[in-house]
This record gives C-alpha cells, structure tokens and sequence, in this order.
C-alpha cells in the first residue's frame, strides 16, 4: 500500500497548544500563558487547577496519535 507522503507528514507535524490546554483544563488560553511566564514576571498567575489531569490527557491522546502514525509507516 503506497503511503502518502503529505498526510503522513502532516500528523508526524501535529503539536499541542495553548488552546488545547486551556480546553482540557476548562479555563482561557491566556491563562495558561500567564502561567507559563517565568517567576517574578509582571502578570504571572499560578497554572489552573488541574492542569496537571489535563496535561496526562492531552499527553496520553499524542501517543496514541504517534503510535498508531509509526503503525501506519510500519
């Protein structure tokens, strides 16, 4: 089976961000920025509560993605 180099490509180039972060965690994705600002800087917040559930998902959804990807090349 000929494999497509573009689509393939494309899910190999998939990232997770801000937004879906701030989805998982159910605040605003300035939030999560704010708390992503180094200690000390002006506007700085605490990460949202369970941001550390929400990151797991969201981390657990990407090796499920890469390895049904490294299936799909196999």
């Amino acid at each position: 089976m000929a494999k497509d180099f573009r689509a393939i490509t494309e899910a190999l180039f998939s990232r997770v961000g801000v937004e879906d972060l701030a989805a998982e965690a159910g605040c605003s994705a300035q939030t999560v920025k704010q708390a992503r600002l180094e200690p000390g800087k002006l506007g700085r917040r605490s990460p949202p509560p369970g941001w550390e559930v929400a990151a797991k998902k969201l981390a657990e959804r990407q090796a499920v993605h890469f390895r049904r990807l490294a299936e799909k090349l196999a």
